[in-house]
């Protein structure tokens, strides 16, 4: 089971992704748990991820969360713009997945 979370500004935005990125998966037959929290709650929520992405519209506290996500060994990075802003599902999915296997 995969564990990704997803963290943006409130979480309001992010839901929608994370449903997409759920059927994408499903259609995919991968197993994963995917959820989304707002900023504020980043800090208790890394450590029960296998992965974090982060909306861009909170990139800017890559340094900060990168400290956490690697004192935990965890992978974390920024998701693209043009595909948070399409809500592409399947490619953040991707993006998450490639971040585990490097």
């Amino acid at each position: 089971m995969k564990k990704i979370l997803l963290c943006c500004s409130a979480g309001m935005s992010t839901s929608l992704l994370v449903n997409k990125m759920k059927d994408a998966a499903k259609d995919k037959n991968i197993e994963a748990e995917i959820w989304a929290e707002p900023l504020d709650k980043a800090h208790d929520e890394v450590p029960k991820a296998d992965v974090v992405l982060l909306g861009p519209q909170v990139k800017y506290a890559l340094p900060e969360l990168k400290k956490i996500a690697d004192e935990h060994g965890k992978k974390i990075d920024t998701i693209n713009m043009a595909d948070y802003g399409m809500m592409n599902g399947v490619k953040v999915l991707e993006s998450a997945l490639k971040l585990l296997e490097d």
